[in-house]
């Protein structure tokens, strides 16, 4: 780290006020805000509903009983919209999580994306049921480019951790990160949280809906029910 950076950094923490204690303790003591009553639905009712949002801003579903039921389900995807059946797949959902040299035609490659893939594949945190959104953290096992760079992006998420509403995921992920910490001792968070409704798009020229504008044109998610 550069002497200005430094310089920078320490001169902004200085006229913060508080400990990080403190701090810590104020995301504890988070309230949450209103939860619209949408969002307050059974298990079942809480996935349909997911569904119907996430097909409502063109992505498509796709139910798979276990994680042995997913390579099947994405092959079933790409053969259905004559695409390559190549996948650069996140660390997070390798062959020790999902068996996918089962689906033979499938070729399946494991990092980063680089723009040159033609589909990525992701593991949701977290998906949201009021709006279908999906919610992805980054990290070395999760890599962000797989979410943005290919022009198709498959994302794999349990209905077990389809939340109502978006409150819920913080108050997942505050739990889920308030005690681990890093070799180094820090608190850890991911440095990024992007949340996903939809393929992207844009309707800037003359309103005209045009989807793949700046990341991908078709967003295929894959609801694990085990």
């Amino acid at each position: 780290m550069s002497d200005a950076r430094t310089d920078i950094l320490a001169a902004v923490k200085a006229a913060t006020p508080g400990t990080d204690d403190e701090a810590r303790q104020r995301l504890a003591d988070h309230r949450a805000g209103v939860i619209p009553a949408r969002g307050r639905l059974g298990d079942k009712a809480r996935v349909d509903l997911f569904i119907r949002e996430a097909e409502r801003v063109n992505a498509t579903v796709a139910r798979a009983s276990s994680m042995a039921g997913v390579p099947r389900e994405v092959a079933r995807f790409l053969a259905k919209n004559n695409l390559p059946m190549n996948l650069k797949i996140a660390p997070d959902i390798s062959g020790k999580t999902i068996p996918w040299t089962e689906q033979t035609l499938l070729s399946v490659e494991e990092g980063r994306a680089d723009g040159s893939e033609t589909a990525g594949v992701s593991r949701a945190f977290a998906g949201v049921a009021e709006t279908g959104t999906l919610v992805l953290l980054s990290g070395p096992g999760n890599p962000t480019t797989l979410s943005f760079l290919p022009p198709t992006h498959v994302v794999v998420v349990a209905a077990s951790e389809i939340a109502g509403d978006y409150e819920q995921i913080w108050g997942r992920l505050r739990a889920e990160n308030a005690d681990e910490e890093s070799e180094a001792g820090a608190r850890f968070m991911p440095r990024n949280v992007n949340w996903i409704t939809g393929p992207s798009r844009t309707a800037d020229i003359e309103q005209t809906l045009l989807l793949g504008a700046h990341g991908p044109q078709r967003l295929h998610i894959v609801i694990v029910d085990e």
